[in-house]
């Protein structure tokens, strides 16, 4: 097995699983050659452009400077495949697995993020999600889906005692809220959309107008080039592994 990683947390051999998760992803806990970690597969119920939502889009959060797990793309060999939740399986092929990372998901009292380090991320992470469509934070309309507090992840790791650390995570839901990607992604209601994603009431009193407006700033800046560059998703580099 081998692995693409854009750290330097190169794991590339499964040793044990763990435990899976009953989401649609499949999450898996695991244990690599570089210690323990979460997988998800090729053959987990969302399908294959969920897997690439998220390697895309956790790419695009680094880029905006925000920070995330450790992560990379994982070669599960034939021998490496193992059952899934709901008659579901994993298939040999690249996953994604992120470094596990000590910490919890935001429980949803605000008190708690008084104690984050970084609470000028907390605007960077809705310029985020708005940029990408990501629904499964907190969706603009919530009679359509409720928020998602399990993807606002605190860790206690990089940060003084009793303080927290926000991490961006999983973003499997980016540009196309869970379906397909197609070119309806760059359809001009969904370009020009006013909605705010990712803004649970109580990330309100931490917005800073201008971490926001330098958020836009650099969203202006992105090109193709840089995008390529950022995720690694170049024409060569895409016509090179499918060959």
């Amino acid at each position: 097995m081998g692995g693409i990683n854009p750290t330097d947390w190169r794991p590339t051999a499964l040793r044990r699983v763990v435990h899976s998760k009953d989401t649609s992803m499949g999450t898996t806990e695991i244990v690599t050659d570089a210690g323990w970690a979460y997988i998800k597969p090729m053959g987990n119920r969302q399908g294959p452009h969920a897997l690439a939502a998220e390697w895309v889009g956790t790419h695009l959060a680094r880029w905006l400077g925000l920070p995330t797990f450790d992560f990379a793309i994982m070669e599960l060999g034939d021998a490496d495949t193992f059952p899934l939740p709901r008659k579901a399986a994993a298939q040999a092929g690249p996953a994604f697995v992120t470094r596990a990372m000590k910490g919890k998901p935001w429980s949803g009292d605000p008190a708690v993020l008084s104690k984050l380090v970084n609470p000028d991320d907390v605007s960077k992470l809705v310029v985020f999600d708005t940029w990408t469509l990501n629904c499964d934070r907190h969706p603009p309309d919530l009679s359509k889906r409720k928020p998602n507090r399990d993807n606002v992840y605190l860790s206690t790791e990089n940060a003084p005692r009793h303080r927290l650390r926000l991490v961006a995570m999983d973003h499997t839901h980016c540009f196309t809220c869970g379906r397909d990607l197609t070119g309806n992604v760059a359809t001009i209601d969904r370009v020009r959309s006013d909605e705010i994603y990712g803004l649970f009431p109580e990330f309100v009193c931490l917005l800073r107008a201008d971490v926001i407006a330098e958020g836009a700033v650099r969203l202006r800046a992105m090109k193709k080039g840089i995008a390529e560059n950022a995720t690694g998703l170049s024409d060569a580099s895409v016509s090179s592994r499918r060959h």
